[in-house]
């Protein structure tokens, strides 16, 4: 997680924040009960090239989840047999994943969507998947849950799924989006690449891969003389609206929706499949909150103006030496 500068900040300030700013190598295993899930769904090809295509993004997906030491799942892959189809095998995975960790949960759906102006689907061999039947799929799980739709209108995925706790992708900001949606190929490509680390502290986050994956979606259509046809959007803030990747400077968010409600970008931020290996030492109690204190930095460095100078610092400097104080232990185990 990184900072962008804060206004008149003090040398002690600047140094504690230089310790969130730390670049360090890929980390690899985790403790059992720590491994993150990451589930890819890929859906019916439509044509062997799309099914091609698919099949690709899948094996960058399971690269990136075995350098993180991620337990790893596809569905859509294997050859149908029809006892059991691909829906019915997403619902029992899901339920198998209840209560078992602490740690996220990825879902990443890579494939064809569609929206009759009520209902959203994720089309699969088989019988096809709502984003009401994935509501009630992800209802019993309480840890926190990634969810990232590649497909093509895919955006009611998001209006439907969103909550606290989760944070969600979609590779279109309408259902009417229906156009075939190439965001699945370019997050496959950066969810662990170090290129697309942003903020230079060793290891790409939700965020960065978001935005970096944004961007290339863009160069693809400008590059081919082509009218975008997909823009996709992050929700974090569990406020349904999402947000698109031109609303960031960097990796801070700079616009606000209607009603100034909370900015997404913070909490996916945070989360990283791939840690660098000071983060990947740090227990799974002190990293949840130092999340925490992060996010109530840039709560009150977004409330500046509500407080007078002196007090502004003054909670800033409490915040900043609590989140010290949590690098310090993590450097004494």
């Amino acid at each position: 997680m990184g900072f962008a500068p804060l206004e008149g900040i003090t040398m002690n300030f600047a140094f504690v924040l230089l310790s969130l700013f730390l670049i360090n190598s890929p980390f690899l295993p985790k403790a059992e009960n720590t491994r993150p899930t990451v589930i890819v769904v890929i859906g019916a090809e439509g044509t062997p090239e799309y099914g091609a295509q698919f099949a690709r993004w899948a094996g960058l997906w399971q690269q990136a989840a075995s350098k993180s030491g991620a337990e790893f799942t596809t569905i859509g892959l294997d050859e149908a047999d029809g006892s059991v189809d691909d829906r019915t095998k997403l619902q029992m995975k899901l339920a198998e994943e209840s209560g078992k960790t602490d740690a996220a949960l990825w879902l990443v759906m890579i494939g064809h969507g569609t929206y009759d102006g009520r209902t959203a689907k994720f089309n699969l061999r088989g019988p096809d998947v709502s984003a009401d039947d994935l509501t009630a799929f992800l209802a019993p799980l309480s840890r926190p849950i990634v969810i990232i739709d590649n497909t093509s209108s895919s955006s009611p995925f998001l209006s439907t799924l969103s909550g606290q706790g989760r944070i969600i992708i979609t590779a279109t900001r309408s259902g009417f989006e229906q156009n075939y949606a190439r965001l699945g190929q370019y997050m496959a490509a950066v969810i662990a690449d170090p290129q697309a680390d942003l903020d230079k502290d060793g290891q790409t986050s939700l965020l960065e891969a978001f935005l970096t994956a944004s961007h290339n979606v863009d160069e693809f259509y400008k590059a081919n003389g082509r009218l975008a046809t997909e823009h996709a959007l992050l929700d974090d803030n569990g406020d349904a609206l999402g947000t698109p990747a031109d609303w960031f400077a960097g990796i801070r968010p700079v616009r606000k929706a209607e009603g100034g409600t909370t900015l997404d970008g913070y909490r996916a931020h945070q989360l990283h499949l791939l840690y660098s290996e000071s983060e990947g030492k740090m227990p799974s109690e002190l990293r949840a909150r130092r999340d925490q204190l992060e996010r109530q930095v840039l709560a009150l460095r977004d409330s500046k103006d509500q407080f007078p100078e002196d007090e502004y610092f003054s909670k800033l400097e409490k915040l900043l030496c609590e989140i010290a104080m949590i690098y310090e232990q993590t450097e004494n185990k």
